[in-house]
């Protein structure tokens, strides 16, 4: 037996029910932290499941951020300062990076209050996570309006890119499965990954 929904019966589940389901019926998405620090020196640590590649060449990545109807200090200090961080979140500090999503008070950083350490890179303003295995920084370059309900899809160009190399293939492909990667899906919910194929660049069949 199979449950169909149309747009208007998924507009009239309860709100909880309804982000539940929607968010998870996607899939399996990247599980990352986003770190910035303000002019000031104040740090903050955000969890995101919307982290997207946009490009290559040049190398550059996206997210999306929620409406800023309320206070939203990664969109903030993104804003003020131009930089900020992307950091793989893995299957060792997944709770206390769960624990980001709580609203804490701007003077608050999430850094302290879960128990992540900052890492920095020299000349770089905004704060790395210490503890995973994959670090990102980038540069703000443009950010684009989704009309249709007020997120914002923010791009970033990488600036920096630090993780091990014992995980960097020859072709310059990653091995995921070596750095205890965690994957979210839906709001609450975290996985490990299995590599389970890999598969050349694919051409038409010839007859």
């Amino acid at each position: 037996m199979t449950k169909a929904f149309t747009f208007d019966e998924i507009m009239e589940l309860p709100n909880r029910y309804r982000a539940n389901l929607i968010n998870k019926v996607s899939g399996f998405k990247p599980a990352n932290l986003i770190g910035t620090q303000s002019k000031s020196g104040q740090t903050n640590l955000a969890i995101f499941n919307s982290v997207m590649h946009i490009g290559a060449n040049p190398p550059y990545l996206g997210f999306i951020l929620r409406p800023t109807t309320v206070e939203r200090h990664t969109y903030e200090n993104i804003k003020e300062t131009g930089v900020y961080t992307i950091n793989q979140i893995t299957t060792t500090i997944h709770e206390k990076a769960h624990q980001t999503s709580a609203k804490y008070e701007r003077g608050v950083s999430e850094f302290d209050a879960v128990g992540l350490g900052e890492f920095y890179n020299e000349g770089f303003h905004a704060p790395f996570v210490a503890e995973s295995h994959i670090k990102i920084g980038l540069s703000f370059q443009e950010e684009q309006l989704i009309k249709c309900n007020d997120t914002r899809l923010i791009i970033g160009k990488i600036e920096h890119l630090v993780l091990p190399e014992s995980a960097i293939l020859d072709d310059g492909d990653v091995q995921l499965e070596d750095l205890d990667t965690a994957a979210v899906a839906g709001l609450y919910n975290y996985y490990k990954t299995e590599h389970i194929g890999k598969y050349g660049y694919i051409k038409p069949n010839q007859s």
